[in-house]
């Protein structure tokens, strides 16, 4: 392990991440290599999460662009100020050089800037997330691949504009559908897997210092074995969090039949995963991990 991984695991520790050795490593490689880092993995893992403690760790912007089908050059990249434009072609009405004219208006002046151009667009280095690329049309990646190949973006009326400063660049998926080869050529790549349970009990003692060690190892025993469990949605990290939090404020020591009855709406998020348990005793799901 080089000293600067082994900085970055310590560094993001104080910052209530904690970072193994191979995800500490792509981290690096990102910063180094200047290539973007595809992050895959289930929700909940904490992968946008990470794109947040690295700006932190590195005193920069975090800009983020959540994903979803739909999203256009518009709302990613740039949009005309056409407010701005017509009030300049009404001011200069009069103007006899009409080619003058149009220089001005379809300037930098009159860019309403979306994430992708803003992040290229500064002078401070920033992380770009783009987060739940697997949400967005295929089309969209179309968008994202000159970005990610030569840090630039081309716009038809202004050229092609070059990063100021290459900005940290973290795309996260969830695997809804699958990515193009193309995008992921472009890609650094790391799967983001649950954590161990001894790593899940280190986050939720670094989170919940005051927790007792034997409420943090059942919470995270029980959550792991409900990840076994044909849930509709498994619970994730924050859950585990959530739930040991719960227990701390109605002050349990252990968790019982009744106490899953009442809080298991901090874990699950769909009904009949709240039903399956309720049906289910505690102890089925207190079974030590192996």
């Amino acid at each position: 392990m080089t000293t600067e991984i082994d900085e970055l695991i310590k560094s993001f520790y104080k910052h209530d991440y904690i970072l193994n050795e191979a995800l500490a490593t792509s981290i690096f490689l990102l910063k180094n290599l200047e290539k973007p880092l595809l992050l895959e993995g289930n929700p909940g893992v904490g992968k946008t999460v990470l794109a947040k403690t690295l700006a932190t760790y590195l005193g920069t912007d975090l800009i983020r662009l959540q994903c979803y089908e739909g999203l256009d050059v518009n709302t990613t990249i740039y949009e005309w100020n056409y407010q701005k434009q017509l009030l300049h072609i009404k001011l200069f009405e009069q103007e006899t050089d009409k080619k003058s004219l149009q220089d001005q208006i379809f300037g930098m002046d009159y860019v309403l800037q979306r994430p992708l151009l803003q992040s290229i667009s500064t002078e401070k280095q920033v992380v770009l997330l783009i987060d739940e690329i697997d949400r967005a049309d295929e089309e969209f990646e179309a968008y994202l691949l000159e970005l990610l190949s030569d840090y630039q973006i081309s716009i038809p009326e202004l050229g092609t504009i070059p990063a100021k400063s290459k900005p940290l660049v973290i795309l996260t998926s969830n695997r809804t559908r699958e990515l193009s080869d193309a995008l992921r050529r472009r890609c650094l790549y790391h799967w983001v897997d649950f954590p161990s349970k001894s790593g899940e009990i280190a986050i939720i003692a670094k989170k919940l210092p005051h927790i007792d060690e034997e409420l943090a190892s059942q919470v995270v025993t029980f959550i792991h074995n409900l990840r076994k469990s044909s849930l509709h949605k498994p619970p994730g990290i924050a859950e585990s969090l959530d739930w040991a939090k719960t227990l701390l404020l109605m002050n349990q020591k252990n968790i019982t039949d009744e106490i899953v009855k009442t809080t298991i709406g901090s874990v699950l998020k769909h009904k009949d995963d709240v039903e399956f348990v309720r049906n289910k005793s505690v102890q089925e799901f207190l079974v030590p991990i192996t």
